[in-house]
């Protein structure tokens, strides 16, 4: 979880700490309000972590002024920051408990990770371009988020030693579900990704096993960066 930033306060020989001002605090419940419940997200303990997770630390300084617009803002490598209402979306509909072990796949910015780390034990968070996974893992650490592991390789094959999980997300397009993912998920779990083309749009899609059974739950069409690594091999 992270830290909220404090000042030392110095008066009649007593120190004491107030929480430092946050600027972007009434962008962030602009957005919450507007932009997530404004379109249906209704889970409070997700209204929450949005409302505190700051985005604006995780996109680059000079696009701050825009962090809480409800669109993807460029982070580097050719990848995106997904949107807010997305990144809020896909999250509820996982339905973590506290207790559930979360693997994320495209780690990005961080900034998924961090929200999830808010609701859920423990997340693990796979990245396959190595200048975002460091510089995820750097911010993630500085902001206090001490239940995210970063892991650089290739999400496709999931991260067998943590496994199982209780939910996955994949925050890149990919036009199949890669296998070790499903072995990797618990039995009544879910996962959630965009499924489809990944040159034009996908369609969100959450799956949950049952058994050796997969049920499987369209939610709409999006538009994410494509999975790269060996789910471009196996197209």
């Amino acid at each position: 979880m992270k830290h909220a930033l404090v000042f030392v306060v110095i008066l009649l020989g007593a120190a004491f700490t107030v929480p430092a001002a946050d600027p972007f605090l009434a962008k962030r419940q602009a957005m919450v309000e507007h932009d997530l419940k404004g379109q249906g997200v209704s889970d409070r303990r997700v209204l929450e972590a949005m409302g505190r997770v700051p985005r604006h630390l995780f996109v680059d300084e000079r696009l701050r002024s825009q962090a809480y617009a409800d669109h993807p803002l460029p982070i580097g490598e050719g990848q995106t920051i997904s949107q807010p209402y997305v990144v809020a979306l896909m999250t509820e509909a996982l339905k973590l408990r506290p207790s559930d072990r979360v693997l994320e796949i495209g780690t990005g910015s961080g900034y998924q990770a961090a929200v999830l780390s808010e609701l859920a034990k423990e997340v693990c968070t796979i990245e396959i371009r190595k200048p975002l996974a460091e510089m995820a893992e750097k911010r993630l650490r500085e902001l206090g988020y001490r239940n995210v592991r970063v892991r650089y390789g290739d999400g496709y094959f999931g991260w067998g030693e943590r496994a199982p999980f209780d939910a996955i997300i994949i925050t890149a397009a990919a036009n199949h579900i890669p296998p070790p993912l499903i072995r990797q998920l618990k039995d009544g779990g879910r996962l959630i990704l965009p499924l489809g083309s990944t040159v034009y749009s996908q369609t969100l899609t959450l799956v949950t096993k049952r058994g050796e059974r997969l049920g499987v739950e369209e939610m709409g069409a999006v538009a994410f960066v494509p999975m790269t690594g060996e789910a471009q091999k196996r197209k």
